[in-house]
């Protein structure tokens, strides 16, 4: 049986892992909206390390510098990327 501070703990790496993932199919879905099929070469085209790239689309690594990076790409503030993510 787990301890009380335990299940918070799992509770809120459950709920971060959803934020992030509605971050990430955001970001992929604004790339397939521009066109680009692949990840890679909208990587490539915007000068994004490929292995970086792929795995901000996977929510797996989303920093804040790579996140406004993209968001400049796409020509989007802060505001109106968050604007429809909970």
């Amino acid at each position: 049986m787990l301890s009380p501070d335990l299940v918070n703990v799992k509770k809120l790496l459950t709920s971060t892992d959803k934020r992030l993932l509605k971050i990430a199919q955001k970001i992929k879905q604004m790339r397939l909206d521009k066109g680009y099929t692949s990840y890679e070469t909208f990587a490539w085209e915007h000068e994004i390390n490929r292995v970086q790239y792929w795995r901000i689309e996977k929510g797996s690594n989303i920093t804040l510098a790579s996140l406004m990076k993209v968001l400049d790409i796409h020509k989007i503030s802060l505001k109106e990327f968050f604007e429809d993510i909970e």
